[in-house]
C-alpha cells in the first residue's frame, strides 16, 4: 500500500516519548488499534495486526520499564566496591563463609492479589483493595545467602523488620545450618546494604550484632554496600529473584502456602533454600544501651570505616 510506511512513521513520531540519555530509544503510548484508526484517517486503512507487523519492521517491541538508573551518586562508591571485591577474594577458598543479607518486600496474608500468573481452571478471586486492616497477618521475609555453597535461607517474621529480628534470623540460620556447614569458621564476611534493619548509621544494629557475635563466638566482618547500590547485593539476584518466581501469581491465604511455595525454589545451578518462622514480637524505635555506647567495642576499618567494621566476641554489659 503506497504511503503506508510514511504514514506509520508520521503517526508514531507525533505520539512518542524518549530517553533523554539515549537518543536512539523512543516509545509510543498508542495501541495498535489506535494507530490503525489514525492510519485510516490518513487514507491508508489497515488492521491492528498489520500495525503490529509494522512495529516489528521498524524495530519496536513491547518493553517494561526497567529499574536500572541509580537515584544518586555517593562519594567513594567505586572504592567500596573495590574493597568488597578484595574481601570476597580473601574469603573465597577459605574455611570462612561469605553471607549476603537483606529483607525482601513485606507480604500480607489473606485474600490479596499478587503479581504474576498461575495455572487455574477458574478465576482466583481476591479483594479489590489491599487494605492491611483486612489481612490475617503479615510476613517479613528476611534472607541470608551463602555465596560459596549456593544455599539460601529465608526467615519468615510476623512482627517488624528490626535489627533485632535480622540478628535473630542470623542466629536461627547459624544454629540450624551455618555452624554445621562451616565448623572451622574463624570469621564471617557479612555483605548487606546500608539501610533498613541493618542500617550502617544505627548504633542499635551494631549492638544487636555484638550480641549475636557473643552468642555464636565467631567474629563477623561487615561490609555495607554504598547508598543507592542495594541491587548489587548478591542475595538480590541469586536468591530473591528465584523466590519471586516461585511465588508468582500465588495468593498467600495462609502461612502454609508460603512455606510450600518456598520448597519449589531451585535453579539448574543447584540453588537450595531452607526456611524458618519467627513468631516473636519485635519492638520498634529501640535505642542502643548506655553500656554499649560507653564501651563501643566495634573495630572500624581504616578504609571507609562507616561501611566497614568487624565485631568480635566482647563482654560489655
Amino acid at each position: 500500500m503506497p504511503g503506508l510506511e510514511d504514514n506509520f512513521v508520521e503517526v508514531v513520531s507525533d505520539h512518542t516519548a524518549g530517553d533523554p540519555m539515549r537518543e536512539d530509544v523512543t516509545w509510543t503510548y498508542l495501541t495498535p488499534t489506535e494507530i490503525a484508526r489514525k492510519l485510516d484517517s490518513l487514507g491508508t486503512p489497515v488492521c491492528a495486526d498489520t500495525v503490529r507487523r509494522l512495529f516489528k519492521d521498524f524495530g519496536f517491541s513491547r518493553h517494561r520499564a526497567e529499574k536500572t538508573k541509580t537515584m544518586g551518586q555517593t562519594p567513594f562508591r567505586n572504592e567500596q566496591f573495590e574493597n568488597i571485591a578484595r574481601l570476597k577474594n580473601e574469603y573465597f577458598d577459605s574455611p570462612n563463609p561469605i553471607i549476603s543479607m537483606d529483607t525482601k518486600k513485606k507480604e500480607l496474608l489473606g485474600e490479596f492479589s499478587r503479581p504474576g500468573r498461575a495455572y487455574a481452571n477458574g478465576p482466583n478471586s481476591t479483594f479489590d483493595h489491599d487494605y492491611p486492616s483486612f489481612a490475617r497477618g503479615k510476613l517479613i521475609p528476611h534472607g541470608l545467602y551463602d555465596m560459596m555453597r549456593n544455599v539460601g535461607h529465608l526467615t519468615l517474621g510476623t512482627s517488624h523488620d528490626t535489627s533485632e529480628f535480622a540478628c535473630d534470623s542470623f542466629w536461627l540460620w547459624w544454629q540450624r545450618h551455618g555452624r554445621r556447614a562451616w565448623p572451622a569458621a574463624r570469621s564471617i564476611l557479612l555483605l548487606c546494604d546500608g539501610g533498613g534493619s541493618n542500617n550502617c548509621r544505627h548504633n542499635i544494629f551494631k549492638e544487636d550484632l555484638q550480641r549475636l557475635v557473643n552468642r555464636i563466638g565467631v567474629p563477623v566482618r561487615v561490609a555495607h554496600y554504598p547508598p543507592y547500590c542495594s541491587k548489587y547485593n548478591p542475595i538480590e539476584h541469586r536468591l530473591f529473584c528465584h523466590i519471586t518466581r516461585a511465588w508468582s501469581g500465588v495468593v498467600f491465604r495462609s502461612l502454609e502456602i508460603v512455606k510450600t511455595c518456598l520448597q519449589r525454589v531451585w535453579t539448574s545451578a543447584g540453588l537450595k533454600v531452607t526456611h524458618a518462622v519467627l513468631n516473636r514480637d519485635y519492638q520498634l524505635h529501640r535505642k542502643a544501651s548506655s553500656a554499649f555506647m560507653e564501651t563501643y567495642p566495634i573495630h572500624f576499618a581504616a578504609t571507609l570505616p562507616e561501611w566497614n567494621y568487624t565485631v568480635v566476641p566482647t563482654a560489655y554489659e
